[in-house]
């Protein structure tokens, strides 16, 4: 299942630009492109899992708005294979401003209990032998 549906980019940009995405035959058949929309859903929820994967268990078992709202933006983009309005480039930066700030915990999803048990370690931990050469030992030859 992913984030966004069909229904959901039609209700964000309208059925005339989601067509005019996608419909990218020679003989324009008029029509939304399933697959093409299909896979641009695809891309952004991947591109979304990488950044909610350290934070939240995957799939999420219910999707917040905030995240079909960021699958909608993403796959809008993926869509544009030309140069995208400025509108579209400002939606995408947001988008992508928002989904960092989730991954670093600045921005928490309104899902109760499904972030991960912290596991108490924070980082990389090391332990060094006690120094042969100090400046006790080497008295007499300084």
């Amino acid at each position: 299942m992913t984030y966004a549906t069909q229904d959901d980019l039609i209700d964000r940009v309208g059925e005339r630009l989601l067509i005019d995405l996608t419909d990218r035959e020679d003989v324009q058949s008029l029509t939304i492109d399933a697959d093409a929309v299909a896979q641009a859903l695809g891309h952004a929820d991947a591109e979304i899992n990488g950044y909610l994967a350290d934070r939240y268990v995957l799939p999420l078992s219910e999707v917040p708005p905030t995240v079909v709202d960021l699958a909608c933006v993403l796959a809008i983009w993926r869509l544009h294979t030309y140069e995208p309005t400025s509108k579209i480039k400002a939606d995408y930066d947001e988008a992508q401003r928002k989904l960092r700030e989730i991954a670093r915990g600045v921005f928490r999803l309104p899902i109760d209990g499904v972030e991960p048990a912290n596991t108490g370690t924070s980082g990389a931990q090391f332990t060094d032998r006690e120094r042969p050469f100090t400046e006790t030992s080497m008295k007499s030859f300084i």
